[in-house]
């Protein structure tokens, strides 16, 4: 059962990190859009922020791996590798 809740929290960071990448991404391409500066400045702070937020989603993530393994998980590095980082 313990290893069930562990896969479950993985799943959901996951989750979070493809939701972050979307909306990060979204950001990112407002920025410089708007003839306002003042604008543009608060569309950049935001897609930092959610980049800082990925960072932190996938070390959390990293840290919840089983360790025993030298190699990533499959489906951990299909889903790094959706979300683009």
């Amino acid at each position: 059962m313990a290893e069930d809740y562990a896969h479950g929290r993985r799943d959901g960071l996951r989750l979070a990190l493809g939701i972050l990448a979307a909306e990060e991404a979204k950001w990112a391409a407002l920025v410089g859009e708007s003839p306002s500066w003042r604008t543009n400045a608060i569309r950049e702070v935001r897609r930092k922020t959610l980049q800082v937020a990925q960072a932190r989603v996938r070390t959390v993530l990293n840290r919840l791996t089983p360790k025993g393994d030298a190699a990533m998980d499959p489906e951990l590095a299909s889903a790094i590798e959706k979300a683009g980082l």
